[in-house]
């Protein structure tokens, strides 16, 4: 595999926010070679923003985009990028961690 192709690693299922310690350690590593982190969560961010553990908080601080919400079968929706119902957000938390609030992921295509 050629691993200079490769941008970002991606945290799914089980749920990531579960076992915070050990991926906030590998999301330093992910970090520090400079690719970009996504994680999908079945919470949403408000709520992991306002907990009180610092390796939410971690893993938060090194994520690039937030897929938050739980899948829901009534919202689904199969013509959405990156998601499967319409009440996941898609969020850029470079941005969101400067705005202090949400900030919706804009794709650059």
């Amino acid at each position: 595999m050629d691993l200079r192709l490769l941008r970002g690693i991606t945290f799914s299922g089980g749920e990531p926010f579960a076992q915070t310690r050990p991926l906030a350690f590998l999301a330093d590593l992910i970090k520090r070679r400079g690719w970009d982190l996504c994680v999908y969560t079945g919470y949403i961010w408000e709520d992991l923003h306002q907990r009180d553990d610092p390796w939410i908080g971690r893993l938060l601080a090194l994520t690039d985009l937030l897929v938050d919400g739980p899948f829901l079968m009534a919202e689904k929706d199969p013509a959405l990028p990156f998601r499967g119902s319409r009440n996941q957000r898609l969020l850029d938390l470079v941005r969101t961690r400067e705005a202090g609030l949400p900030v919706l992921w804009e794709p650059a295509w």
